[in-house]
């Protein structure tokens, strides 16, 4: 599946899912421990908001603390689709993929930035959904995607402590739940 067309995907879902919280389910618990519903969202806005700065070029310093806080207001769901927005618009543009960013683990290409990028909607699509009720099955096409990009990089993020430690789970269970696990989630957590 082309990188972009999984970005994609994964922003929809993810959105779509932030629209479906309800206006009690804001300070619900999450599979995150240190964050209920709204600092999930607010974290992957906050992540697309600096997706827009480093893909024009901008270093965390020079950005700062711009994105610290609640990026939220009283419109979440409208702050998460417009970062969602403005994020895939950056990665649409010309040469974007292409181009380096600097990120805190140092200088990284941009299409392996958007496969990051990728993979954080889509894990955190699911901790939202399981968090407010919905449905948590994620597209298909994108899981197999981000598990492939995933099992490359897996022992990485595990040294970098970016993931929580793997949950066993059947060897039957589905690619679904190998990922979300994969990722330190139990694909059974209920709020």
């Amino acid at each position: 599946m082309d990188p972009l067309e999984t970005y994609r995907r994964s922003l929809a879902e993810f959105t779509d899912r932030v629209d479906q919280v309800g206006p009690d389910q804001w300070a619900d618990p999450t599979p995150c421990p240190e964050w209920d519903v709204r600092a999930l969202v607010n974290h992957v806005v906050a992540e697309d908001r600096w997706s827009v700065a480093l893909l024009a070029g901008r270093t965390i310093e020079e950005v700062g603390d711009r994105y610290d806080g609640d990026l939220l207001g009283p419109d979440p769901a409208g702050a998460a689709r417009d970062a969602a927005a403005q994020a895939e618009l950056a990665f649409t543009r010309p040469a974007a993929l292409h181009r380096t960013v600097a990120l805190s683990a140092g200088e990284t290409p941009a299409d392996e930035y958007l496969h990051q990028l990728s993979a954080e909607h889509l894990i955190h699509g699911w901790d939202l959904a399981v968090a407010i009720g919905a449905d948590p099955r994620l597209d298909t096409d994108v899981v197999v995607e981000c598990a492939r990009w995933f099992s490359l990089r897996i022992d990485e993020y595990r040294r970098g402590r970016l993931v929580r430690p793997r949950v066993d789970v059947p060897a039957r269970a589905d690619e679904q739940d190998h990922l979300v696990a994969a990722f330190g989630r139990d694909p059974d957590w209920t709020p």
